[in-house]
C-alpha cells in the first residue's frame, strides 16, 4: 500500500521539506524555519499490523519482539520491517525512539484552563538543545499550527486572570513558576482565522522544541482528537 505524496501547508515558510534522511538530520533550524519534513511513500500494510496487535484502550508501547512475533502476511512483514529499520535509523544518531500504537488516552481531557493533554495544541521543551522527530504510519495524523495563527494560552487575558485567581496571588516570579510546574505555558489556543495542518502518513517530521537560546520558535502540534470508531494510530517519536 502505497502512501499518498505529500503536499505542503500553503503559506508556511517556517517548513523546509528535504529529499532523505541524512539532510533530515543535518540540516540547521535557522531563519524562522522550526519544521522539517521528509516525505516518503511507504510499502506495506500498516493497518494489519494495527489490527493483528489487538490492542486495547490506551497507548501500547511495542518493543521488537512484539512485532516479530506477530503473523502477518507479505505485506504486512514490508511494514514492520520499515517500522525496525526506522527506528535503527534514528538509533544510530543517538535518539531513543519510541513506537506506540495508540488507542485513544486513559486521561480524560482537562478544563480549558489547565488543559495539558497531547491532544492540545503545545510545544515540545528541553532543557538542552533537542528536536521531536514523529512519523504516523497508521490512522489519524498528527497535526500542525502555525505560530502566527496562535497565542499562548497563559497569554490570553481572560485565562490569565483565571490563573491568577487559581495560584491565590503572589510574586510574578511565583506565578511564573506555577504555570511553568505545570506546564500550562507550554499549550496553545488557535486565533479564530487559524488553519491547522496534517503531517500526513509516513512522512518523518523533526520539528523544533523548546529550549533555551534556540535559534527558532517551537514548532506548535497536537495529537489528533479522538473520535468514536477511529481506527488505533500507530505512532514513532523520538
Amino acid at each position: 500500500m502505497s502512501l499518498p505524496l505529500f503536499t505542503p501547508p500553503q503559506d508556511y515558510p517556517r517548513l523546509k521539506v528535504v529529499g532523505s534522511f541524512e539532510e533530515l538530520v543535518m540540516t540547521q533550524m535557522r531563519d524562522g524555519i522550526n519544521a522539517l519534513c521528509w516525505p516518503r511513500m511507504l510499502p506495506g500494510d500498516f493497518g494489519e499490523i494495527v489490527e493483528k496487535l489487538g490492542v486495547g484502550k490506551g497507548i501500547t508501547s511495542l518493543d521488537e519482539e512484539r512485532l516479530l512475533a506477530l503473523e502477518l502476511s507479505n505485506e504486512g512483514r514490508v511494514a514492520r520491517e520499515v517500522l525496525l529499520q526506522d527506528q535503527e535509523l534514528l538509533r544510530a544518531r543517538e535518539l531513543q525512539p519510541s513506537l506506540d500504537c495508540i488507542n485513544g488516552y486513559a486521561n480524560d481531557i482537562e478544563p480549558d484552563l489547565l488543559r495539558t493533554d497531547v491532544q492540545s495544541w503545545h510545544v515540545d521543551s528541553a532543557t538542552v538543545e533537542a528536536d521531536t522527530y514523529l512519523c504516523t504510519y497508521f490512522g489519524a495524523a498528527s497535526e500542525g499550527l502555525r505560530n502566527e495563527e496562535a497565542m499562548r494560552r497563559v497569554d490570553v487575558p481572560e485565562l490569565r486572570a483565571e490563573l491568577r485567581q487559581l495560584y491565590g496571588g503572589g510574586d510574578d516570579v511565583g506565578f511564573r513558576d506555577f504555570l511553568n510546574e505545570n506546564y500550562l505555558d507550554l499549550h496553545y489556543k488557535p486565533l479564530p482565522h487559524a488553519l491547522p495542518f496534517s503531517f500526513g502518513l509516513g512522512h518523518l517530521w523533526r520539528i523544533a522544541t523548546l529550549y533555551p537560546e534556540s535559534p527558532v520558535p517551537p514548532c506548535i502540534h497536537r495529537a489528533p482528537a479522538t473520535l468514536p470508531g477511529q481506527p488505533p494510530r500507530l505512532l514513532l517519536i523520538s
